[in-house]
């Protein structure tokens, strides 16, 4: 059964500020950034059981963007839950 995937506020801020901040410098990138969050997405639907990173909070890396998606998953409901869309270089010591 595939999972669904629900942002968070908080991850969803975290996705707009990346979009703000790669349209300042391209106008490619914010696209290229969405469609690869989407097939991360998707990823996520059909394997939401990623490499564990702190107690139940697990992660995947986007390919070509130095961000994390930090999510939980929620095996009762089919849903995994993205709690933060992390930029790896910004601040590397105040991963969540």
């Amino acid at each position: 059964m595939a999972y669904s995937v629900i942002i968070s506020p908080h991850a969803q801020k975290e996705i707009e500020n990346s979009i703000d901040f790669y349209a300042i410098n391209s106008e490619e990138a914010p696209l290229k950034f969405i469609i690869e969050l989407q097939q991360v997405y998707h990823l996520l639907t059909t394997n939401p059981f990623y490499r564990m990173r702190y107690k139940n909070v697990r992660a995947v890396a986007l390919k070509k963007f130095p961000h994390y998606l930090y999510f939980i998953t929620n095996e009762k409901e089919h849903t995994g839950r993205v709690l933060s869309c992390f930029h790896g270089r910004r601040h590397p010591n105040a991963r969540p």
